[in-house]
């Protein structure tokens, strides 16, 4: 393998500075815990939710900060952690109406290298008065195909009840994830539970109790903007988590639970615990939380409103294609209409996708789906969530959308496709033919599954035939949300080696245990 040294964590000098060290507001414990900082009326102003970084290329990169009170992001990067030689951005003014949040963007960096950097925030009426800095690192994409590409993904965080339970030490598979010091990290969608409410304990069947660090924004749904934005906010309260972030860029993809679970354009809510039934008005709002709290450069559709779904360019031998397939799909039913061209992805991101496949020049295509494709998922007795729908034969609904895709990629010679998604809490390897398929205009391709990495875990989905899975590998619990303490959380990893090019897909679970590889050889249609 041809990978340049791995450095596991920003060093010991930056943790002596204060980067990584959970300052007391946010310690986790639940009366400390119990409310995010709040604005004061004296000091210095504080960066304590931590840093992140996105949008990262082999040149450029999108920096994140939370103020606690107004304040002027002011950065500084350097190639060494002793930060002899500095570049420095003067960022924008953090204010209530971004919730004080901002990001600056970062350009001309060195392709393929670590970057330190160091956030510090200053009072804007008295630039002299700044507070503590904090510390982070990452590497830019490479320029080489030699330097190699390793990312992890999951999704799935603080869902079904779990939140951040100070007795198990928080979201520990962070840190587990942390010390692998992967290029970046896909977060493939449900980043927040907006519609899960959290109790202070639980008791788990076994008679232990969970407890979670609770806020205000967490004991009811989320409806107000201000909801929406404590619910990004609640993640942050986790060391593990934050510490994750000063070292690792994110890819964060959204799907249902930053809103309402299983919710579509132009649904009225039917739900007791809404005063706002129409989900358009809370999907606008979750939008604008989710863009202040994620480290996103922003991507315009035709009609120039803001989209999800974009293609994330990581050197040559990666192109990651982020699909959006909640915000532009037709209403959730059974799924078996003979003509659909909204589909799950909407007539113009598929467009958009077919386009973009077509184009990439990478050694590998991956496409981030936020839901899986043969799984089939039910929403309630009558209606289906995803793609699939259980019905064997020829394609039906949305999988007519998919079909075409498939067909598209086939016959355009596209290599290098491989599937990676979450949403069902349980991971998974199901390889796709056409041999055994009732659709097979189309080649083979893999899809693999992970998650959750901080929610309840769930029973293996059914799996509809029309596109022929072969369900290769699956670990998943016998019963129904069973809770973080009784059962690991997964994640998964992605190695491409830069020498041969070849694929490796690693199915992990929290503890260290990679529970199943499979090895992908580049240059083959679908795969």
């Amino acid at each position: 393998m041809s990978y340049r040294p791995r450095i596991p964590s920003p060093g010991r000098r930056a943790v002596l500075r204060g980067s990584l060290i959970a300052p007391a507001a946010l310690a986790l414990s639940p009366a400390t815990a119990s409310a995010a900082p709040a604005l004061h009326l004296a000091g210095r102003p504080e960066a304590s939710w931590g840093v992140q970084v996105g949008g990262v290329t082999a040149s450029s990169a999108l920096l994140w900060v939370r103020s606690d009170r107004p304040a002027r992001m002011l950065v500084e990067t350097s190639a060494t952690e002793s930060f002899r030689r500095v570049r420095r951005w003067h960022g924008p003014r953090l204010g209530p109406g971004t919730d004080f949040t901002g990001t600056t963007p970062l350009y001309g960096l060195p392709a393929g290298e670590q970057v330190h950097y160091r956030v510090t925030l200053a009072d804007p009426a008295d630039p002299r008065r700044t507070g503590k800095p904090v510390y982070g690192t990452f590497r830019t994409a490479p320029a080489r195909r030699r330097s190699g590409v390793r990312f992890l993904w999951s999704g799935d965080i603080a869902g079904q009840g779990w939140g951040i339970n100070p007795d198990i030490g928080g979201y520990r598979v962070y840190e587990e994830m942390r010390r692998l010091d992967p290029d970046f990290f896909l977060c493939s969608g449900d980043s927040i539970y907006a519609d899960g409410p959290l109790e202070p304990s639980v008791t788990l069947p076994d008679g232990r109790i969970w407890r979670n660090v609770m806020t205000e924004e967490k004991a009811k749904v989320a409806e107000t903007l201000d909801e929406y934005r404590g619910n990004f906010r609640y993640n942050l309260l986790d060391r593990n988590v934050r510490r994750f972030n000063a070292q690792v860029p994110s890819v964060v993809q959204w799907d249902d639970h930053e809103v309402r679970n299983n919710w579509y354009p132009g649904q009225i809510l039917d739900d007791a615990r809404y005063t706002e039934k129409n989900v358009d008005i809370l999907a606008a709002r979750s939008v604008r939380a989710f863009q202040e709290y994620v480290p996103l450069a922003p991507s315009y559709g035709s009609d120039r409103r803001s989209r999800m779904y974009r293609v994330v360019h990581h050197g040559p031998l990666l192109d990651v294609f982020v699909l959006d397939m909640r915000s532009h799909r037709n209403a959730n039913s059974p799924n078996r209409q003979a003509d659909d061209t909204t589909g799950i992805l909407g007539a113009e991101q598929l467009r958009w996708l077919k386009r973009s496949l077509a184009a990439s020049r990478a050694e590998w295509k991956v496409i981030a789906a936020d839901m899986p494709l043969g799984l089939v998922v039910p929403d309630g007795a009558t209606n289906f969530e995803a793609v699939a729908q259980g019905d064997p034969g020829a394609p039906l609904g949305r999988e007519l959308q998919i079909a075409e895709l498939l067909r598209f990629v086939k016959h355009r010679g596209v290599t290098g496709t491989v599937w990676l998604t979450a949403d069902v809490h349980y991971t998974s390897a199901q390889h796709y033919a056409p041999e055994r398929a009732a659709f097979k205009d189309f080649a083979p391709f893999w899809e693999f599954v992970s998650g959750p990495l901080a929610a309840g875990g769930f029973p293996a989905n059914a799996l509809d035939a029309t596109f022929g899975p072969d369900r290769v590998f699956v670990r998943a619990p016998d019963r129904a949300n069973v809770s973080p303490m009784e059962s690991p959380q997964y994640f998964g990893e992605v190695e491409i080696d830069g020498d041969s090019a070849e694929l490796t897909v690693r199915l992990r679970a929290e503890g260290g245990a990679v529970l199943f590889s499979q090895v992908l050889r580049p240059g083959r249609v679908g795969q």
